[in-house]
């Protein structure tokens, strides 16, 4: 067999075997979440299997694998949160740029209205099949440049929203709390992960990416991102257009896509949304919906972006486009407020990360 046949067949294995991999890790982690007792200490407990035992004895960074349980008026939930340090990270004092990886949702479950896992718990389930994937090239000695942090929440029985032409599911706290516990000051670029598919905008079963929303500004995708996804699904990249409303705060009265782009009024970093998506409508609610392909899709997006992210050569914005725009049309940061202030002395005070 020719030298070039043989290469071609070695790169074709080795990324069937990289899909394999993760397509594990989302089994395994939806094997999880799909029970009415899945909890934020369970789901720490099934990431600590693919870090496996560490030596007590070195002095080495280990990852920090967190949880914190939050009540709200109609419910609770856990929020996960899971930190790898990167070799030049700032947890190793290093400049490396950290990436944080959002799995946005209301919930896994509707119970006790629908009976197992829902298909608005896609997010979560695609950010800690991420997670397992970082952890475990963390345990053979894969360090990635930056550090990654990874954070999501788990509830098996949040509410429903009425929503047209679907309903959303709801959570059982507000969006405001989600971004405090999900959005980290650490966190230089965001990649938010939710299911997209309650909507006649994306009719494409698999991933979407949207524009980069930073301070109230939509910006150009960059090429990065593009290549990055085309290498992972090897199709043609897939985007998904947004409005202004879309990155707007839930709560003033305007429609949202969904809230793939909340994360971004909670901090000034530039923040992408990784949709996963279907081609017709499929409510948020809805039970057998998922699809593990997509998911893992999803996943080794998020973990191919961290790798290249932390070691410079991709980013999530152009800089120089975005200094360009703000000085020509000044801030648009007065889009992250819920009742769009512009006074200065308000937008200095908000809560940002």
């Amino acid at each position: 067999m020719p030298c070039a046949v043989l290469y071609v067949v070695r790169r074709v294995l080795l990324r069937q075997h990289r899909s394999t991999c993760m397509l594990r890790h989302v089994l395994e982690v939806l094997d999880f979440l799909d029970s009415p007792t899945a909890d934020g200490p369970g789901t720490i407990g099934i990431l600590e299997r693919f870090l496996g035992d560490l030596d007590p004895s070195t002095s080495e960074l280990r990852p920090l694998l967190e949880t914190q349980r939050v009540v709200g008026d109609r419910g609770g939930t856990d929020f996960v949160t899971v930190t790898v340090p990167g070799r030049r990270g700032r947890m190793a004092d290093g400049e490396a740029p950290t990436l944080g990886i959002i799995g946005r949702l209301g919930g896994i479950g509707a119970r006790p209205e629908v009976v197992g896992f829902v298909s608005d718990g896609d997010g979560a389930a695609a950010a800690l099949a991420a997670a397992a994937s970082l952890l475990r090239m963390w345990r053979r000695g894969d360090r990635l440049e930056g550090d990654v942090i990874v954070s999501t929440h788990v509830c098996p029985d949040a509410p429903t929203l009425a929503h047209d032409p679907v309903p959303f599911m709801d959570s059982p706290v507000d969006v405001a709390t989600m971004n405090w516990y999900e959005v980290r000051p650490e966190m230089d670029a965001v990649i938010s992960i939710d299911t997209t598919k309650g909507n006649h905008l994306i009719n494409h079963r698999g991933i979407a990416l949207s524009p980069p929303v930073k301070q109230g500004y939509i910006l150009p995708l960059p090429d990065d991102l593009l290549r990055i996804q085309e290498i992972v699904t090897g199709g043609p990249a897939v985007t998904f257009p947004l409005t202004t409303q879309d990155i707007t705060p839930y709560g003033n009265g305007l429609r949202h896509i969904n809230s793939i782009l909340q994360p971004a009024t909670a901090t000034d970093a530039p923040v992408v949304g990784l949709a996963i998506t279907s081609a017709a409508v499929v409510p948020g609610s809805a039970s057998g919906a998922s699809h593990e392909v997509d998911i893992a899709l999803a996943a080794r997006l998020a973990v191919e972006v961290a790798k290249e992210f932390g070691a410079g050569t991709a980013v999530l914005y152009d800089a120089e486009e975005f200094a360009k725009v703000n000085d020509l049309y000044g801030s648009l940061a007065h889009l992250q407020t819920l009742d769009g202030a512009r006074d200065e002395s308000v937008l200095d005070s908000m809560e940002v990360n």
